[in-house]
């Protein structure tokens, strides 16, 4: 049974042998800037010209730390111990007083033992490619005018360049301060300053802790945590290189898009649905092909070339010297579709089959009609997902384009018409993009986009006539309610609904509120309607069949 403790300290209980501090390496690095330190000395100067001498409290720090142990990797607070230590050195430095001095270094470097043959040690260590900078520029006693004193192109990182910030900061204030006061703080710091520390042994739920407690912040991500896996098990001497090829990638994605790439990654190498957390599954499914002695492998074979793919298929950006065009086409429709499983089997198709448009052209007219098919037969998400692994499954086996899981049965064929020529518009989403599809059909436009801020789906027929409308005149009840919600009597428009308008008699209404601005129509569908003289029941049970048949020829149903 995993225990969770948490406890409040003051600050001369933290700085000492219980807890040996260490930044994971897929922790983000070290980002305080002159606004939050500046903060935090305003807060700590306030607080010791306060009479009452009532504690001060700095917040919490999230630990993953055995019990009886003193490593304790940091999850959150990194920002708040990196900047105190950094305190800490500019008092040390400051100071002539050679008993404190020496104090003040105790609290920021533990002191090695002769007797135990242990060495002098950071109490805190940062990440690997800031480390050894902090332990020679701000830990070591004596370091921090030298510090202040580099150039701006002496640092090799932007944490590197806020360390020194900070200090110059922190050294400006406080070296205008008498040492009696100086002293004062340091008392405060010690013994009336706190911090609530909570400590678990299981990284998970340390997360789980701190997404909920540090809601201010960027939550730390199951991606975050491998990275640290990875980029630990490399050598020294590649490792900041895979680091920055891992960081371009998700800088190139962004971070939501890049921490749902590892799901679809996972069901890439699991092919069948998730079962648990990420933060579980990910590491036995797919890690542990790598970890240990192939994390080079991992980044080079596996997270690169997906991340490239994934961003070619978000910003259908994919290129060839052929058929570029059409590839790019399908992944504008498949982003319509109001859920992501279709991705790993898209994913797939680019990692393995990126030299070949015309094969990809094939497989993701499949993938669309799949896809599409579950959309319209509103397919929830378990089937969903175990459909999308069977064809993982298959396209490993090499079944390729024939992939059973590709075929719909004539169950699912005829359900799948059977929605078509029902009430579409109740559908919403599904509404949309079977609407958005036929366009393309009717306008003999494979691949058109519309860069408008809105499109509606427009009844032609209103829901609701008013009582003396013409249109209760060439519709009988049983007929409005039959066709005022199907294919045949919508279009699609690039406004705002108006409810006045959308009332008119036919003439008035597609004269003053189909066309556009410039009075022309943008979308095929609705200038196929502007073609009428007269919106009647036979018209719309003609234009009904019409589209139907249209879309029963796009999706071989």
């Amino acid at each position: 049974m995993q225990q969770l403790e948490a406890h409040e300290f003051p600050l001369h209980k933290i700085f000492c042998s219980d807890y040996d501090f260490r930044i994971p390496d897929y922790q983000r690095p070290y980002a305080w800037g002159k606004e939050q330190t500046g903060q935090l000395l305003d807060d700590l100067t306030e607080a010791l010209e306060r009479e009452s001498g009532e504690p001060y409290f700095l917040g919490s720090v999230v630990l993953v730390k055995r019990k009886g142990e003193s490593l304790a990797e940091i999850i959150d607070g990194q920002q708040r111990l990196t900047t105190v230590t950094i305190l800490l050195a500019v008092m040390r430095d400051l100071t002539d007083d050679v008993d404190l001095q020496t104090e003040l270094g105790k609290m920021i470097v533990e002191p090695g033992s002769p007797i135990l043959q242990l060495e002098p040690k950071p109490r805190l260590s940062l990440r690997k490619r800031d480390k050894a900078f902090f332990k020679i520029h701000v830990q070591t006693t004596g370091s921090i005018p030298g510090l202040l004193a580099m150039k701006p192109d002496a640092f090799k990182t932007d944490a590197q360049t806020s360390i020194r910030t900070n200090a110059l900061l922190l050294h400006e204030q406080l070296s205008s301060w008498s040492e009696e006061k100086r002293l004062r703080l340091l008392q405060m710091l010690s013994s009336r300053t706190f911090l609530v520390v909570v400590n678990t042994p299981d990284l998970h739920s340390a997360h789980r802790i701190f997404s909920v407690m540090n809601a201010r912040g960027l939550d730390l991500s199951p991606a975050d945590i491998f990275k640290s896996q990875i980029i630990g098990d490399l050598d020294e001497s590649v490792s900041d290189t895979y680091a920055a090829r891992w960081e371009d990638a998700e800088q190139a994605l962004g971070r939501d898009d890049f921490g749902e790439l590892f799901l679809h990654i996972r069901m890439i190498f699991a092919k069948r649905r998730a079962e648990r957390e990420l933060l579980k599954e990910f590491p036995d499914q797919v890690l542990d092909q790598y970890v240990p002695g192939n994390a080079a492998g991992f980044v080079d074979d596996v997270l690169v070339p997906f991340a490239e793919a994934h961003e070619q298929i978000r910003d259908q950006t994919y290129t060839s010297i052929t058929g570029a065009e059409a590839v790019n086409s399908w992944f504008r429709r498949l982003d319509l579709i109001d859920n992501n499983d279709w991705r790993p089997p898209a994913l797939w198709a680019l990692r393995h089959r990126s030299d070949d448009p015309a094969w990809l052209d094939k497989f993701f007219r499949l993938l669309e009609r799949l896809a599409a098919s579950m959309l319209i037969r509103r397919v929830y998400a378990t089937p969903r997902a175990q459909r999308y692994a069977s064809l993982l499954r298959e396209l490993a086996d090499g079944r390729d384009l024939e992939a059973p899981a590709f075929e719909l049965s004539p169950a699912e064929k005829q359900e799948t018409l059977e929605r078509l020529n029902g009430d579409l518009y109740s559908a919403g989403k599904v509404c949309k993009y079977v609407l958005l599809r036929l366009d393309e059909i009717v306008g003999q436009n494979p691949g058109v986009t519309y860069d408008h801020p809105r499109v509606t789906v427009e009844h032609v027929l209103p829901q609701k006539p008013a009582s003396d409308a013409e249109w209760r005149t060439l519709f009988g009840d049983d007929e409005r309610l039959y066709w005022t919600n199907r294919i045949g009597n919508l279009v699609l428009l690039n406004r705002t609904k108006n409810s006045q308008a959308q009332n008119y008699d036919f003439i008035k209404k597609k004269n003053l509120y189909f066309k556009s601005k410039n009075g022309v129509p943008t979308f095929a569908l609705t200038i196929q309607v502007l073609a009428e003289n007269e919106w009647t029941p036979a018209l719309v049970e003609k234009r009904q069949a019409n589209l139907l048949d249209s879309l029963r020829s796009e999706w071989a149903l």
